[in-house]
């Protein structure tokens, strides 16, 4: 039997207009302490993002979605996150915040390839 490991996942959330609260998810973020594996995957719809705001600014959601991905993946990328190490940059990421892009709750499983559990989630939850 494969041993398996405990993550955490959240959900990454487009809140286009705060005060009325409508969401879509865009993404995923996954982390896997035993394995010092972080990811993020995203995909964005944007016709479902216009039909609650057809005023939002779609190449700053991207770039936010993206920046995201980014301080996963570490590296010149990341910015000032690429010193933290996997779990600093997971907390950090899905510490609660007001803007456009919000992550949900966290939430936990057990997984044997924590890569496939960031594309399958991102298929089950986003797509």
């Amino acid at each position: 039997m494969t041993a398996r490991d405990v993550f955490e996942y959240a959900l990454l959330r487009v809140v286009p207009r705060i005060e009325r609260g409508e969401r879509i998810n865009a993404g995923v973020v996954v982390y896997c302490r035993a394995r010092s594996f972080v990811a993020a995957r995203t995909a964005l719809d944007e016709a479902r993002l216009l039909a609650l705001d057809p005023a939002v600014d779609l190449a700053g959601v991207r770039a936010a979605l993206r920046a995201v991905e980014d301080v996963c993946l570490g590296g010149d990328p990341a910015g000032q996150a690429v010193r933290d190490d996997a779990g600093r940059r997971f907390r950090w990421l899905v510490a609660p915040r007001s803007t456009v892009v919000q992550p949900g709750p966290v939430h936990t499983g057990l997984t044997v390839d924590p890569g496939a559990e960031t594309e399958r989630l991102l298929e089950l939850l986003v797509r």
